[in-house]
């Protein structure tokens, strides 16, 4: 059985949603800072603050996990997959836009 988690996460800057967003995965996703336990596949909602605006719910699943002390991660958490629903595709298409641009860059994520 999938638990259920709540993350919680305050997005200031476009350099930091470029490093968290995961546009490689269906759907789009957000990798989430977080000390909680996750398995893959678990279900959770992002309660997300994107650069000052009113904060949105985003129902996911955890698709990648770096664990405490992983050897080329400053951050330990959880990349969420948005899911197929109408607050996911929303979330994907505001980051795409507010992204426009730094995409194709070459700079590291905190994934890939």
């Amino acid at each position: 059985m999938a638990q259920k988690g709540i993350l919680s996460y305050n997005i200031e800057t476009k350099q930091e949603l470029y490093a968290a967003f995961m546009p490689f995965l269906i759907n789009g996703g957000l990798f989430v800072p977080t000390k909680k336990n996750f398995k893959l596949g678990d279900e959770v909602l992002i309660l997300l603050s994107l650069l000052g605006e009113e904060r949105i719910a985003i129902p996911g699943k955890v698709a990648w996990i770096t664990p405490p002390g992983s050897q080329h991660s400053i951050n330990s958490g959880v990349g969420v997959q948005f899911a197929d629903s109408p607050e996911g595709t929303q979330a994907n298409a505001t980051i795409s836009s507010l992204l426009a641009g730094m995409l194709e860059s070459d700079r590291p994520t905190r994934t890939i």
